[in-house]
This record gives structure tokens, C-alpha cells and sequence, in this order.
């Protein structure tokens, strides 16, 4: 199956813009009222979408069409003004730390990291059991956390998509 948040992207392009960003509350908020969702997790997200109806991705559409609504009124003309937000907040978090030379962040990349590849050996190894839905749930957190850390400091893939499609442009400029 796709990868959930490339069929929210296809499906509903506004919400799936905002996602990556400080907006990406409201759009799991609006994903979740959509699907008809009581807890609105990535994780409740991800398992409705695996078995959604064409009446649920026709209420994601409506869903998407009322959030473009709402993002229009507090200033964004479209999608990418939205993405410009979330590539100016990454952007002014980097030139934060590069600032301030703050330690904090990188020592807690290395607990996290650290703590991800302990669980993962240990689970692994058999020298701990993860056979109950908690210890399942904190295993996954982690792990999103992890590769929270990997996109901060080695880019994420939606940068690389975007790189590989303004290449992709590039090139096809090139030949014409």
C-alpha cells in the first residue's frame, strides 16, 4: 500500500501540504474528523486509511476542501504558501542552534538514538520482551523519534522529493 501520508497528499493536497509543518496538528485534526476518527493519532490515522471506504475518501476530499477554506482565510493563497511555512520554520530552528551553539539538542539526538538502538538490540537479542501493547506503543514513539533526529540532521524525504523533482525539472530544461 502507499505510504499514508503520500495518499493524504494525493487525495487531499491542502491537507497533505500541511502535515510537514507547524500546521500538521490541524491537518491530523481535519484528517481525523474526516475519517470519523475518536482518537486522532497518526498511528488511528494510518490503520483507518488501510481499510477506508470511498465514502471516507470522499469526506477526506470535502475534508481538504474546507481546510483550503480555512488556511485562505488566515493568509495562504495555496499549497505551497504553506510548505514555505514549514521550510521557514525548519529553516530559523537551524539558524537557532547555529546561533546559539546550543548543546542541548545534540545531546538529545545521541539519548535518542542511543536509547532507539538499545531497545532494538535488546528486543532483538531476546534479552527483553516487548509483548504487550504499551511496550509495542513506546518502541514505535521511540523509534518515530529516531527518525525524527535522522531527518533533522541528514534532511528528510520530503526534501529529497523535492530536490529530486526540481533535478528532474532541470534536467528536462536542459534538453528543450
Amino acid at each position: 500500500m502507499m505510504d499514508w501520508k503520500n495518499l493524504i497528499a494525493t487525495v487531499a493536497p491542502w491537507i497533505g501540504t500541511a502535515l510537514g509543518g507547524p500546521l500538521g496538528g490541524m491537518a491530523i485534526g481535519a484528517i481525523g474528523d474526516a475519517l470519523g476518527l475518536s482518537e486522532k493519532t497518526e498511528a488511528t490515522i494510518k490503520g483507518a486509511l488501510s481499510g477506508a471506504t470511498p465514502e471516507q475518501m470522499l469526506a477526506l476530499k470535502q475534508a481538504d476542501q474546507a481546510f483550503a477554506l480555512k488556511m485562505q482565510e488566515l493568509g495562504f493563497e495555496n499549497e505551497q504558501k504553506i510548505a514555505e511555512l514549514a521550510a521557514s520554520d525548519r529553516d530559523s530552528a537551524r539558524k537557532r542552534e547555529a546561533a546559539v551553539q546550543d548543546w542541548t539538542p545534540r545531546i538529545l539526538a545521541y539519548l535518542l538514538i542511543g536509547a532507539f538502538i538499545s531497545v532494538i538490540v535488546g528486543v532483538l537479542a531476546g534479552w527483553g520482551k516487548a509483548d504487550s501493547v504499551l511496550a509495542g506503543t513506546l518502541i514505535g514513539y521511540l523509534s518515530a523519534k529516531a527518525e525524527q533526529v535522522v531527518a533533522y540532521y541528514f534532511g528528510s524525504s520530503s526534501g529529497s522529493d523535492k530536490k529530486t523533482e526540481i533535478m528532474a525539472k532541470a534536467a528536462a530544461a536542459s534538453v528543450k
